[in-house]
This record gives C-alpha cells, structure tokens and sequence, in this order.
C-alpha cells in the first residue's frame, strides 16, 4: 500500500519533527513505510495550502492508499463543512485515513459524528486563539509598541514571488532562487491562490507588503549634513559672529 503522510504547523517558529516521528512509527506499526510526505507551515484557517493542494491531487490520482495525519485538525480548521468534505475527497480518492494522536477509529460506524465533533472543537480553539491573540495585539498597542514581528519580505519580493506562483513555478525553485525560505513562499503562495480563487489580483498581504514598503522607505531620514567649517552634525550655518 502507497502510505503518506500529512505534516501541518502554523508558523516558521514550530517544527514538524514531532509530528513525523509519531507517523512513522504508527506506520511502521501497521507494517507500512511512509513514501510521500506533505508537509507545511501554513495556518489550518485557510485551505489554501500548496502542500495539501499536491496532496488532494495525488489522492485524485490513485498515488495515496493510507494517509497518515499526526491529528484531524491538521488537515483543516476551517470547520464541520470543509473537515467532512475534505474526509470524503480522501476516502472517494481510494486513500484511507489514520490520524494518530486522536483516540478514535475514523473507518467505524460512528466516523460521521466523530469527524463532526472533532472539526467543531478544532474550528472553536482556532477561534480562542485569535480572540486571545486580538486581546494580546490590542494590550500591546495600548502600550505604544509595535504588533506583530518585522516582515521578512520587502513589496518587490512579494509582488515577483506572485508572478513566479502564477507562472507554475515550483515553491521550492521560487525558494532558492529568491533565497528566501520555502514556508515564506508557500505562505504568499497561499495568499495569492485564495485571492485568484475570489477573482482579485492584489491580496491584502500585498497591500501590506505596500505599507510596509513604503512606511520603512517614508521612514528613513536623510543623513545631517556636516559643514565644512564646524564640522558638526545639522549645522547648516556657520555661527554668526560676535
């Protein structure tokens, strides 16, 4: 059997290893090798991800027998909806389904209810992260500090990483030639899918990437002038004599 693995974290500062050491062995305990392995840093609020994108085309294609997913809320957060379609998608694709960290059997009668359970309890921790997120971004601003950490791309970078994803280029090309990292890549990758999917060609993180851009180019203040005379700093006229 074609056994795969699913990996999913939410951002460049977590790391998937965990993950992938509970699957392996769970497939090795099954008798099974894991072959492919789809694995990204993108947040499960959007199903706009390169890696599952690949993934659901190769179930499609009959390459998947067994999916391996560390837990169901990896594959999607999005809610009962998207988490019963996507399960459906998979199973119709000839690929079974074992999630690993949840103590629940997803091939027995009640998969149906338990699927809807657990997408619900996954969508409404997504949603107490981000009211505890907003909570914490409005407490800092409060404070006059700045939200958010620094942006790792400048606006042209954005804006050639998009025209590389519409031209099919591959995350991983895109990476190296850019020397920027893939997670970076396929997280603008995710945006400009999603925003082509609504018919718009300017995301919102492009939007940004503008204010950004220009708010640090807006920022920069011309070096002083040193006069030749004083040879201080800012001193645009010599001092007047007395």
């Amino acid at each position: 059997m074609n056994a795969a693995a699913y990996l999913r974290v939410s951002s460049d500062q977590q790391d998937v290893a965990t993950q992938r050491h509970a699957v392996e062995r769970a497939a090795a305990a099954r008798g099974d090798t894991i072959g492919a392995v789809y694995s990204e840093k993108v947040s499960g609020g959007t199903m706009a991800r390169p890696e599952l994108r690949r993934l659901r085309a190769d179930v499609a294609a009959g390459k998947v027998g067994r999916l391996y997913v560390y837990a169901l809320d990896r594959l999607t957060r999005t809610g009962i909806l998207d988490t019963f379609a996507l399960v459906a998608e998979l199973r119709q694709g000839g690929a079974e389904l074992v999630t690993v960290a949840d103590p629940f059997d997803l091939a027995g009668p009640a998969a149906e209810v338990i699927v809807a359970v657990m997408a619900w309890a996954a969508q409404q921790e997504r949603r107490r992260l981000n009211e505890r997120l907003a909570a914490a971004r409005v407490r800092v601003e409060a404070a006059g500090k700045k939200w958010g950490r620094p942006e790792r791309l400048t606006y042209p970078e954005r804006m050639e990483i998009a025209a590389r994803v519409r031209a099919g280029e591959a995350i991983r090309s895109i990476a190296v030639a850019l020397k920027v990292p893939r997670s970076t890549v396929g997280r603008v990758a995710a945006q400009v899918n999603a925003s082509d999917a609504q018919g718009s060609h300017l995301e919102g993180a492009d939007l940004a990437g503008v204010r950004t851009y220009l708010g640090a180019a807006l920022s920069q203040k011309p070096p002083a002038k040193r006069h030749p005379r004083s040879g201080r700093k800012g001193a645009s006229e010599p001092p007047p004599s007395s």
